[in-house]
């Protein structure tokens, strides 16, 4: 089993364990540069001085230094820097670059944390504008990569790790480059698919002062760029139909904000457990379904386009792990999938050739499974522009299995990749009648608690390993399902009323309507 702590020396003991004075220190009293302020960075993979170096080779420490340290077991060589005591403890590891040139940069570092203190961050400052900064995500064991983006206008720069920390809390750090680079994400989204029915069904939206207002607007304020939009062919209660998503997006292009239309060729939800054809097309031969697929597809297309909306990137199908369109679309039979993905494919590029195709799997953790399916729709020429994968971590593995497959889908497929679901509860318990999907203290993901600073902290950290894709292939984030707040009448069931919602404790309002604090992510850099 993992343990973060390998033996240590007396001398490194004593340091941590004296009086916790140099813990209260503020940290923000550091120099802003030290003697051996070099223009590169210096023993990033702390490899330079071995194991039981009290201050590593390069580097400058400030506040409980004792807890600062280099030892064995690195991510691809002998060593790492940690970060423990077994006292509370406030550190912040340093080194300081001067003579850049102004421009963009990227710090890239592997992580991993324990979880549990009050912070835990990479930083970068002294860089001539606002300090920018990425918390460690909680990685127990697993070595996650993230990067922290700047602009250099002072040519100078300090490279920061920081910790404020409990006692026994632990991070380490190793493999950090400072290299030019830009970063940020692209698509900062959430499937609003709900907020039409909700709001005729009575659903109030507030500011998080408690301002009531327009949910999307609300939601745009606190930065959101992109909104997904489902679209069902004939769904029992008009909800979402074409008309429905038409008027929608209206709504979504108003606000300045870009449109992901996700087909899910269905009259009801499309996952993979069910793909069911809509009652419209039923019993139709797999020609007749080919051209089902492009007549849909392009009418709703069209019909955006013409009013103005025109979407700038379209799911052909929804979470098709098993395929779409059952049993004829099924992954038993890829050669007639293929064939209705590419007639999808052919319909969207028909009606805009700048709108991007997208595939979208669930799974994200998956990378066998994700492998799998791709292998196969590329090998019988489905053609596709970008992936999305859904990341549940309460479901779909460590998040280090998603990274590990978000990156190398990127790299195998040579497209954008983005994160097309996510989403985390802020509270267990139901405002409606309804069990809610997640509900129990042992469904969560270690680490992130049921609470508004969990969900918040949820977000953070899964936008960091998109943004980490390597070759700035990370694309994005849909949150799902942000406006899906409870009230009667807007339940699972499109047939079924007095159907609840179990999703209610993973929206982005809260139980008193009023804006959560993970909207916060919208603005993640």
């Amino acid at each position: 089993m993992f343990h973060p702590r390998r033996t240590r020396t007396r001398t490194r003991l004593l340091r941590a364990l004296l009086p916790p004075l140099t813990a209260g220190l503020a940290l923000t009293a550091l120099p802003a540069q030290n003697a051996t302020a070099a223009s590169t960075l210096t023993n990033g993979g702390f490899e330079t001085g071995g194991s039981g170096a009290a201050t590593p080779a390069g580097w400058s420490e400030h506040g409980a230094t004792g807890a600062s340290y280099t030892e064995s077991g690195g991510r691809d060589g002998g060593h790492r820097l940690s970060h423990w005591s077994s006292s509370a403890y406030r550190v912040e590891t340093y080194q300081h670059l001067s003579g850049l040139a102004n421009g963009d940069y990227r710090l890239t570092a592997w992580v991993r944390s324990g979880g549990g203190q009050n912070a835990a961050y990479l930083a970068l400052r002294n860089c001539g504008g606002t300090e920018q900064r990425t918390d460690l995500p909680v990685s127990a064991g697993d070595w996650i990569r993230i990067v922290v983006p700047v602009r250099v206008t002072a040519n100078q720069c300090t490279i920061s790790v920081n910790s404020d920390a409990g006692a026994g809390d632990w991070i380490n750090v190793d493999d950090l480059t400072f290299a030019p680079g830009t970063a940020g994400l692209a698509v900062k989204g959430a499937d609003v698919s709900s907020l039409p029915k909700s709001e005729a069904r009575g659903g109030v939206y507030r500011t998080a002062s408690g301002t009531t207002g327009d949910g999307l607007a609300v939601l745009r304020s606190a930065g959101m760029n992109y909104a997904r939009l489902k679209v069902w062919v004939n769904p029992a209660d008009g909800y979402n139909d074409k008309a429905r998503v038409l008027a929608m997006a209206k709504r979504v292009k108003a606000r300045g904000m870009k449109l992901l239309v996700d087909f899910h060729y269905s009259d009801t939800w499309a996952d993979p457990g069910k793909q069911t054809k809509p009652a419209a097309w039923a019993g139709h031969s797999y020609g007749q379904l080919k051209t089902d697929v492009y007549r849909h597809t392009y009418d709703v297309l069209d019909a955006l386009k013409a009013q103005g909306t025109t979407a700038d990137m379209v799911q052909v199908g929804n979470e098709i792990n098993g395929g779409m369109l059952w049993n004829e679309g099924s992954t038993d039979n890829w050669a007639q999938l293929a064939g209705l993905l590419n007639s999808g494919y052919d319909a969207v590029k028909a009606v805009a050739p700048s709108t991007a195709v997208a595939l979208h799997l669930a799974e994200g953790g998956d990378l066998d499974g994700t492998r799998w399916w791709f292998n196969n729709a590329v090998s019988r020429g489905v053609r596709f522009d970008a992936i999305g994968l859904s990341y549940y971590g309460y479901w779909h593995g460590t998040l280090h299995d998603f990274q590990t497959t978000l990156d190398d889908a990127a790299a195998r497929y040579g497209k954008p990749v983005f994160l097309a679901e996510t989403a985390y509860p802020f509270r267990l318990d139901s405002e409606d009648a309804h069990e809610n999907i997640i509900d129990l203290a042992g469904e969560l993901v270690p680490g992130y608690p049921a609470t508004t600073a969990g969900q918040t902290r949820w977000m953070n950290d899964v936008a960091s390993i998109v943004e980490a894709v390597p070759d700035g292939r990370g694309l994005g984030v849909f949150y799902w399902e942000a406006t899906w707040t409870a009230r009667t009448g807007n339940g699972w069931d499109p047939a079924d009323p007095a159907s609840g919602n179990g999703w209610e404790n993973q929206a982005l309002f809260g139980y008193d309507d009023r804006a959560l604090p993970a909207m916060s992510w919208f603005g993640h850099r």
